[in-house]
């Protein structure tokens, strides 16, 4: 069975949305520059209307668009984002953190690790910049670190899905089910059942999954 996540910028189509077609959100705001934390009130009232719906909401915490490299005071930022997601019920954490030179940053995540209180957390597609020799050992590092699941392309974003085939693939049998992987980037209604079929992954993500 493939699970599919509508990827939802604020509240506008979250009223369309049935659990028989949809089993979870990830839910942002400002999607034009690849999604950043949504408000208090849109938390809020996601998690409510969602819920009654029994849909799950990932919440993304992403405190400005560009680079995943982030200061102090930016990750101070993702603490308080966090804090407030989890006192709202959001069921998952959706984050990435990257070093200057595109790895894992281990030290900023174990700083939020507490903030997070045991929510499951998700790698987004920060981890399609790191190297795909490395993206293995990557996938090791959040597994140690505690991620259930990531949001992955395969490659950079200018490359479509389907010439990353083989590389998830391989990822997804290097996992082996120690940490879920759900694809996305280029992914809709029309070809999530080809794509999660070559690769084997069955969770997929996407504005037009549904």
């Amino acid at each position: 069975m493939i699970l599919r996540e509508f990827c939802a910028e604020n509240l506008t189509a979250l009223p369309q949305l049935q659990a028989g077609n949809v089993a979870r959100v990830e839910l942002c705001d400002n999607l034009a520059v690849g999604g950043t934390t949504p408000s208090y009130g849109v938390i809020k009232e996601a998690c409510r209307l969602l819920h009654e719906k029994g849909i799950s909401v990932a919440v993304m915490i992403r405190p400005r668009g560009g680079n995943f490299v982030y200061n102090d005071t930016e990750l101070r930022v993702m603490e308080e984002d966090i804090l407030q997601a989890v006192t709202l019920e959001a069921d998952a954490l959706v984050f990435g953190i990257l070093t200057i030179d595109n790895q894992i940053d281990r030290e900023a995540i174990e700083q939020l690790l507490p903030a997070t209180q045991g929510i499951p957390l998700v790698f987004h597609m920060a981890f399609d910049a790191i190297p795909a020799k490395e993206q293995f050992q990557a996938l090791d590092q959040l597994v140690e670190l505690g991620f259930t699941r990531i949001l992955l392309h395969g490659s950079k974003a200018e490359q479509p899905i389907h010439d990353n085939i083989e590389h998830l693939k391989a990822l997804n049998a290097y996992a082996d089910q120690r940490i879920e992987l759900m694809i996305g980037g280029g992914v809709t209604a029309d070809n999530y059942q080809d794509l999660t079929a070559q690769t084997g992954i069955t969770q997929a993500h996407g504005t037009r999954i549904c």
